[in-house]
């Protein structure tokens, strides 16, 4: 587990120097006080908040937490972007593939996941709330493996 977390320390420090560069003030953000807002990108229930970076911009980094709802699914995606992914509450099933198959033990607080650009894989979510930090760099963006799945799309 050190060294998961030595890992996740050296991926966030990473990132491109323009990255860097947004990054020029001091921030804290307590849990009370996170703006959670709907995500049109992700099926309806799931909420998100930017704790740091815009995702429209190239080569910001972005840190933002998802919050899933209980008995929740994301379908078979891929992101144009590296990501870590840490599970903050609940646990959370994280499997690879273009096609979603719940199998395999729920990730619990406190798992790291990394995965690389363009990588597909899918979400879901036991009978309890999650919610998972994200990090990557932008700009963001998610595209679904079957076109009929993305809800902006509905």
């Amino acid at each position: 587990m050190k060294k998961l977390l030595i890992l996740a320390a050296v991926i966030a420090m990473a990132g491109s120097a323009s990255g860097q560069d947004a990054m020029k003030v001091t921030i804290m953000v307590k849990p009370d006080a996170l703006a959670w807002k709907d995500n049109p990108a992700i099926p309806k229930g799931g909420q998100v908040t930017i704790l740091v970076g815009d995702p429209t911009k190239t080569g910001d980094v972005i840190v933002q937490r998802v919050k899933l709802p209980a008995n929740y699914q994301v379908p078979p995606h891929t992101h144009p972007y590296a990501e870590t992914v840490t599970v903050i509450s609940g646990s959370v099933g994280l499997g690879m593939g273009e096609k979603f198959e719940k199998k395999g033990e729920l990730a619990k607080a406190g798992a790291f996941y990394a995965q690389p650009a363009n990588h597909a894989h899918y979400v879901w979510t036991g009978n309890e709330e999650a919610i998972i930090q994200v990090q990557f760099t932008g700009p963001g963006g998610i595209d679904y493996v079957n076109p009929a799945d993305d809800p902006r799309k509905k």
